[in-house]
């Protein structure tokens, strides 16, 4: 048959159908889904979907609960009455998973599509079925609840993985068989590596390249054109799991037994920022770390706030909202590229800002080796999970990043430390945070 006569035959098909069945065909995800995005039941309890950034994971994973949630007898007998929502943060969840344009609410049809009560963090079915949103900046939360089926989204970025992973497991108690989708660009984290080698486990792989024909033809030419081949491609675009550089200061194992949830107090809290030289889409982003030193003398990273393609006032702006938000101590700034005129920037916002000027007189592997020192002592902990910045860190050789940017996170992270750890001249007062 020719592709003529297979066009006429198709529309020929579509015209016989009844609106009610081309919205329904439209919506129809097995059929029209890649054979990477959809899943068929079985005795599988977690369902990992390993991908790059823009390969449809999120819808993917909408559809699923769609699907479970309605009933639909391609994924599960009877509708699902009980599911977890579980992303990063709360914004997140809702921006993205709720929200987005791949997300819950754009996957269904209008006369099926849930009723989003964001002050109760719930979206209710008609059929009375509810999902509830957690997130892993809490998880506390997931103590007491309990649930039929879970979808968990960006699980390698999740602030305090381990504890919300567990959580939800023991969450995971209605119904016949519960189970659970994961949707995440791979970062090499133990939680990830342990879902990966349990039994129980599905898992599915997709690259960016896999989704190209719903994607823009900039993002695939700029994007793909510059990462691709790269370790930084590898991870953030074929969804590969990317180890640890052999060459690199940091190993995560490393920096997993140095996290932890509170600081305590702390004598000394500084903001640093590393600088971009401009504001373009292909420059650096800004640098900008939070970090203190206890009581006990050990340093803590606190907050990484680096932000991308601003404008010189709004990364001043987030600096100093930071250092006012923790009751830091002084700004310290990278002045190489910028000169006075960093401190001028930052002065504009706030005139009575006590900023330290910082020059770089020695190679950034140089400059981190002391740091990764500390780090090898114990020396500094993260009060938190900071999973951009350890990327940088984990990626760092001698001949810097994989990709050839520059380690603006990382670079933010050693000014810190340096001038908390390393050129201590003072003991000011005791503080909480």
């Amino acid at each position: 048959m020719t592709r003529l006569a297979t066009r006429k035959k198709t529309r020929k098909f579509l015209e016989s159908l009844s609106n009610e069945d081309v919205i329904r065909l439209k919506y129809l995800w097995p059929v029209r889904a890649g054979h990477k995005q959809y899943a068929v039941p079985d005795k599988w309890t977690n369902w990992l979907m390993l991908g790059g950034r823009g390969a449809g994971k999120t819808r993917a994973g909408a559809e699923w609960v769609r699907g479970m949630m309605s009933g639909d007898k391609m994924y599960t007998p009877s509708p699902i009455g009980r599911m977890a929502l579980v992303g990063e943060t709360y914004a997140a969840v809702r921006d993205v998973m709720i929200e987005g344009e791949s997300g819950i609410l754009a996957v269904h049809p209008n006369r099926e599509r849930p009723n989003w009560i964001s002050s109760k963090r719930q979206l209710i079915w008609p059929n009375g079925a509810v999902a509830q949103v957690f997130t892993s900046e809490e998880p506390d939360g997931l103590r007491g609840p309990q649930f039929g089926a879970a979808w968990c989204d960006e699980l390698a970025k999740w602030n305090n993985a381990e504890e919300t992973w567990n959580m939800l497991q023991f969450a995971l108690r209605l119904g016949d068989y519960p189970r659970q989708v994961i949707t995440t660009t791979p970062r090499p984290i133990a939680l990830l590596k342990k879902i990966i080698k349990d039994s129980r486990t599905l898992m599915s792989h997709s690259a960016t390249s896999d989704n190209r024909k719903n994607l823009a033809a900039g993002f695939l030419e700029r994007i793909v054109g510059e990462f691709e081949g790269t370790r930084l491609g590898r991870q953030e675009l074929d969804g590969e799991l990317i180890e640890d550089r052999d060459d690199a200061l940091w190993k995560r194992d490393d920096l997993e037994l140095l996290r932890v949830d509170d600081p305590p107090e702390l004598q000394r809290i500084v903001v640093a920022i590393d600088p971009p030289i401009s504001a373009t889409k292909k420059s650096d982003a800004c640098g900008i770390v939070v970090a203190g030193i206890g009581v006990d003398g050990l340093s803590y990273v606190l907050e990484d706030l680096t932000i991308s393609m601003a404008s010189p006032f709004s990364w001043a702006s987030r600096a100093v909202a930071a250092y006012h938000r923790w009751h830091a101590d002084a700004v310290v700034a990278e002045t190489n590229q910028g000169g006075d005129m960093v401190e001028t920037i930052l002065h504009s916002i706030d005139a009575s800002l006590p900023v330290k000027q910082v020059k770089a007189t020695r190679g950034k592997w140089l400059r981190a080796e002391p740091v990764a020192a500390l780090y090898e002592r114990g020396r500094v902990h993260h009060a938190g999970c900071f999973a951009e910045l350890e990327d940088q860190m984990c990626d760092f050789g001698p001949n810097g990043l994989s990709s050839g940017r520059s380690p603006d996170r990382l670079d933010a992270l050693v000014w810190a430390l340096t001038e908390l750890s390393l050129n201590r001249q003072s003991q000011p007062k005791v503080r909480s945070i």
